[in-house]
């Protein structure tokens, strides 16, 4: 790959002109995208969902797998006024309708992989026959190639920048877009790359970024357009396996990353002589956010792969903190210190400010902006305290800033009237050799309201039952005190995780309270 100059123009069509043979994204097959190319058919898509009707300030949604087609699409909203719209895949036909018709959505991309989720999301939005297309073959979709195709590779005119409209998964009901206003900027009035500075990473500078998580993921898909607006080639990974992300950083020299704890967990556990035989040196920045990571891991990735193991803290809606490895190790279990665009506060339950030290709710705010939640004026103007909102998480602030959290408040497990963190106790059960993966929740106890109860994913080559669950309660009493240690232990196979690492603790906590009322 070559490096063009050091003080790139302003954004990808600019780059794209200037240097167009410059490889700008390795797809998930190796095939390899020049800056031209990518840019031509950015501009195809954009005169295609132009003839579809598709206006300024008007949204499309994709449910594709990672790939040059989800780029594209982000490349053409950005570049035309549209809000994206991406799809978590993982969703069933309702759950997508819900999103289709929620954002109003003119157009769905869909790849032929999730066809039957699609079709009936697309019937139950009642999405017209002409304004849905696939990747591969869906019934009653249009080819993909048909919004291209016969459209020109010329720049569209009336550029203005547009956005991504994120839902969130939410703790209860439906999930919500997160709608900014659309400035009526051209795209290159606004530097999209300046989100890396926060993080260290600068523009150009033999950068390669490496696109491990799905593209639907709020952060995933802004690490990659930052990365790429600021001239770094983009390598994609379809579906991550903790050998092949080996493989493909020492095949591509990549330099960043966004990852989650459970992508290290598993990559810690492959042998050493797995680990051994790929060169990761070049990684300079692996920064991890999305869920707690417990502090033995979050130490061994370290010794691993030394100070590029980075942290945030943020949420789809906006503001964060970010540690970089010495901010962690010298104050361990720290998320880090607010973005220089952000800013943090702790509250209580009164919407009393909190000092450093003490236990609250986690607010935040953004100097860049606000947003609200799409057709949902009660939900944008709840949990908002002037300009600081909360996504629910607990945590304090220490006397130099850095932010230190416990858990959501909806997962905290109060027993007896003590509050116990989830977190904490899940640390403790993935430092068994026989859990792969760890959940602890409250489930109803008569007497002292919640106990604690664990949920493990058993490490290959261990039997799950009740030899295997004393050991591990034995394990806790070892490491925990008695009020925080689980009660009992539950086996799956498979924690029910998203592909970006985040728990849906709510599927494993709700059948123990099912006819019971929970307070939280």
């Amino acid at each position: 790959m070559s490096t063009a100059a050091s003080t790139p123009p302003n954004g990808f069509w600019a780059q794209a002109a200037g240097d167009p043979q410059r490889t700008v994204l390795i797809a998930p097959d190796g095939e390899e995208w020049s800056a031209g190319r990518l840019h031509a058919s950015v501009n195809q898509l954009v005169h295609g969902l132009r003839a579809a009707g598709l206006e300024r300030g008007d949204s499309f949604a994709v449910v594709l797998p990672n790939g040059v087609e989800f780029i594209t699409a982000f490349l053409a909203a950005s570049q035309a006024g549209f809000y994206l719209v991406p799809v978590n895949h993982h969703l069933v036909g309702p759950e997508i309708a819900w999103i289709v018709a929620d954002s109003g959505a003119k157009v769905l991309i869909a790849h032929e992989r999730f066809a039957e989720a699609a079709s009936r999301a697309a019937d139950e939005a009642g999405l017209p026959a002409g304004h849905r297309y696939a990747i591969g073959d869906i019934g009653g979709f249009r080819p993909y190639a048909q919004l291209l195709d016969g459209q020109p590779e010329s720049v569209p005119d009336d550029r203005t920048l547009g956005w991504v409209m994120n839902y969130t998964s939410g703790t209860t009901g439906r999930p919500r877009g997160i709608r900014r206003p659309l400035p009526g900027k051209l795209p290159e009035e606004t530097y999209l790359g300046g989100f890396l500075a926060i993080f260290g990473i600068r523009a150009f500078d033999d950068n390669v970024h490496l696109v491990c998580s799905p593209l639907y993921h709020t952060a995933v898909l802004q690490f990659a357009g930052a990365a790429l607006h600021i001239g770094h080639p983009l390598v994609l990974m379809e579906k991550w396996t903790p050998e092949e992300m080996l493989r493909v950083i020492d095949a591509h020299r990549c330099t960043h990353t966004h990852m989650v704890p459970t992508q290290f967990h598993r990559l810690l556990a492959l042998p050493d002589e797995v680990k051994e035989r790929y060169d990761v040196s070049s990684m300079r920045h692996a920064i991890h956010g999305a869920a707690p990571c417990p502090d033995h891991v979050k130490r061994a990735m370290i010794e691993w792969w030394g100070h590029s193991v980075e942290e945030y803290y943020a949420a789809s809606e906006g503001g964060g903190a970010f540690a970089t490895a010495e901010d962690w190790l010298k104050k361990p279990g720290t998320v880090g210190k607010a973005w220089p665009i952000s800013e943090l506060a702790i509250f209580d339950d009164d919407g009393i400010r909190l000092p450093a030290g003490q236990l609250g709710t986690v607010y935040m705010k953004m100097s860049t902006g606000g947003f609200s939640y799409h057709k949902d004026e009660g939900k944008t103007k709840k949990n908002r305290i002037g300009d600081f909102f909360t996504v629910g998480d607990l945590g304090y602030l220490d006397e130099d800033g850095y932010l230190f959290l416990r858990d959501r408040k909806i997962d905290m497990i109060i027993s007896g009237g003590v509050n116990i963190y989830p977190a904490e106790i899940e640390s403790a059960l993935l430092t068994h050799p026989a859990v792969a993966d760890a959940a602890a929740f409250g489930i109803p106890h008569d007497e002292w309201g919640e106990q604690v109860k664990a949920v493990v994913e058993p490490a290959p080559g261990h039997e799950p039952g009740e030899a295997l669950a004393a050991d591990i309660l034995d394990h806790c009493a070892q490491q925990l005190a008695g009020y925080k240690r689980p009660k009992s232990v539950d086996f799956v196979e498979v924690l029910p995780r998203d592909p970006n690492g985040k728990l849906y603790k709510r599927r494993l906590r709700d059948p123990y309270w099912e006819g019971r009322t929970r307070v939280v």
